[in-house]
């Protein structure tokens, strides 16, 4: 699981800074799932290694302008392009009108098919591998975060102690790897538990703009391998993030600090915290890691690795 930051300003782009949008890539199905879809994102994904034939799913949080003005754009070059087979998108009641209303007017046809559900909060999607929810947030609209849970997986299966138990080869192998417990035709009783490894704990990332602080955003991020949150104003600017129902730097920290994740990435950035102004990008970051240490902040074209809570471990491990 990789993550792509391709837009992290709010309200309007700056010169190093796209509107809202975060890729998650998949290698392992070969699929990319995109967070909103701020104007201009299709260029900046043209601009990253990410590959828009492998797009299969869009996750809209709301209906602002600078979250979802680039959607039509993607998606009618998808269709131009010919090489996406299928993508369905979710996101809050007023979407598909949105995207109906916009494909009438502009006289888009799209050559692949296109699903949109309008989603509440629970379970928007699972499959053998992931299960995504939703849950409310605090915002001047609707406006809903997302939490990505990949599902746990049984250890490696140790091959070569199997083969010393002279235990057959072939489907046995298969429900062994599963955990399952099988009788062979010897008699013997095999607990597959033992011939595999620690269990895998899937990793889980939690997607949470525009916001103020709420328990919901610390609802989706419990326990998160990396909580991505909106951080759109320093502490100094909190009466204004409250008029404007976004998170300050403190918020986002407080969020994550709740939730028990193992680490924030902060996004969603007010371009008035540019070099030479009074507060700069540099004093959120120091603001939020006086809350919650594990924090780092997003720029366009930052990529994530999202290690599995085993390799985090080891890692973590003082050396002697």
């Amino acid at each position: 699981m990789q993550i792509t930051f391709l837009g992290t300003s709010s309200g309007v782009p700056t010169r190093s800074r796209n509107v809202s949008s975060v890729a998650l890539r998949l290698p392992q199905r070969a699929e990319l799932w995109l967070f909103d879809c701020g104007e201009g994102t299709q260029h900046q994904i043209l601009r990253s290694d990410l590959k828009i034939s492998q797009l299969s799913r869009i996750f809209i949080t709301h209906l602002h302008g600078d979250h979802i003005f680039g959607l039509m754009g993607l998606l009618a070059s998808c269709g131009l392009a010919g090489n996406v087979d299928r993508i369905d998108i979710y996101g809050p009641p007023g979407l598909n009108e949105y995207i109906h209303s916009a494909s009438k007017y502009s006289h888009t046809h799209f050559s692949y098919p296109i699903k949109v559900h309008a989603i509440r909060p629970g379970v928007i999607y699972e499959d053998q591998e992931f299960t995504v929810t939703c849950g409310q947030l605090h915002h001047r609209i609707t406006a809903f975060g997302y939490r990505v849970a990949e599902k746990d997986r049984a250890g490696r299966f140790d091959v070569e102690k199997a083969k010393a138990l002279q235990i057959p080869a072939g489907r046995i192998y298969g429900q062994l790897k599963r955990g399952e417990t099988v009788t062979l035709d010897d008699g013997r009783v095999i607990n597959g538990a033992e011939l595999c490894g620690p269990t895998e704990i899937g990793r889980k990332i939690a997607y949470c703009t525009d916001t103020i602080y709420t328990e919901g955003a610390v609802e989706l991020a419990k326990d998160a391998d990396v909580l991505i949150h909106e951080a759109t104003f320093a502490h100094q600017d909190a009466e204004m993030a409250f008029q404007r129902l976004h998170s300050t730097t403190t918020m986002a920290a407080q969020t994550a600090l709740a939730a028990g994740s193992h680490r924030l990435i902060m996004t969603h950035f007010s371009p008035r915290y540019a070099p030479g102004n009074p507060i700069e990008l540099k004093d959120l970051l120091q603001e939020a890691r006086a809350i919650f240490p594990k924090t780092d902040m997003a720029y366009d074209f930052m990529t994530y690795d999202v290690p599995r809570r085993r390799e985090v471990e080891l890692k973590e491990v003082p050396v002697s």
